[in-house]
This record gives C-alpha cells, structure tokens and sequence, in this order.
C-alpha cells in the first residue's frame, strides 16, 4: 500500500493556480462520494482515467490486497454494488494533497454508512478507510490514475424497523 507522507502546509505563498488545483482535487474526491450515493456509475467512471486502477485493502494493516481492479471499464459492476444497499451516505473527512506540476497525490479520510434493510432486520455498517490517490492533470481536467482504498475498521449495528 502507498503512504503518503502527510504534511501541513504553509500556504502563505500559494499561488492562484496551485489553489485552483487543490480546490479542483477536493471537487473531484468530493464528487466521487456524491456520485457513490447518487448510485450514478457512469459519473463515477468519469472521475478515473481509462487506465485506473482501483487496488482495495479489506484491512489497512495487511499489505496485499484484497482486491485490484484495471482500467475504467473494470469499475462499473464494483461501483453497481452499492445498489445492493438501501441507502448509503460518504462523508469525507480532511484530505492532505500533494501537487506535482500535472500529477497529485491525496489521503482523504471517509466514512461511509451503509444501510442494508430486509423483511426482517435494517442494519447499519459503517466503514472507515482512507483514499489513496494518485492523480493526473489530463485536457485541464484532474482524474484519479489510481485509488487505493485502506479500510481501518467497520462496525455494524441493527437499527430499529417500523
């Protein structure tokens, strides 16, 4: 798994453009979320380039994957699993960037909520994780080259029916 060094800036000195990329990265990680509980897959394959690759770690602490996916196409019947839940909500945390001239890197912490309901039972799980992108500038526009995916920890709980 990628760590990205997490640094506070000193923005003292930051430059117009730079602010732009950094606000123009937080709307992009800001729109995946969005698009995730929209359950709009077609607006969540936009924000990855054709060569993505999606690499998911079940438990942050283990360094193999559980999961990796290649290229955009791949993505569609990942981000479709959602469906598979009554209603979900991403809430994004702080995100640490770093810029590069026309590649970034980002941490954004989320927690994602989940709501499974059935004939007998709702259930909320939520997840902790971590994004780790690596990210380009393509056409004036930012996308996720490749996005990582740590979950630190999940806690399920039933919620009362009626």
């Amino acid at each position: 798994m990628v760590n990205v060094i997490r640094q506070r800036g000193d923005h003292v000195d930051l430059s117009v453009p730079e602010a732009a990329d950094r606000l123009a990265i937080r709307e992009l990680i800001d729109a995946y979320a969005f698009y995730a509980d929209q359950r709009d897959v077609a607006g969540q394959l936009a924000l990855f380039t054709e060569d993505t690759e999606l690499v998911v770690f079940a438990d942050s602490r283990n360094p193999e994957p559980t999961r990796r996916f290649r290229g955009r196409a791949a993505l569609a019947p990942v981000f479709d699993e959602l469906k598979n839940y009554q209603a979900t909500m991403h809430f994004n945390g702080q995100t640490t960037t770093t810029l590069d001239g026309l590649r970034a890197s980002a941490v954004t912490d989320c927690l994602v909520h989940e709501l499974s309901v059935d004939e007998t039972a709702h259930t909320l799980m939520i997840v902790a994780i971590r994004y780790l992108d690596s990210l380009v500038k393509k056409d004036g526009k930012w996308l996720i080259r490749q996005r990582q995916v740590a979950v630190d920890w999940t806690e399920t709980r039933p919620l009362a029916t009626g």
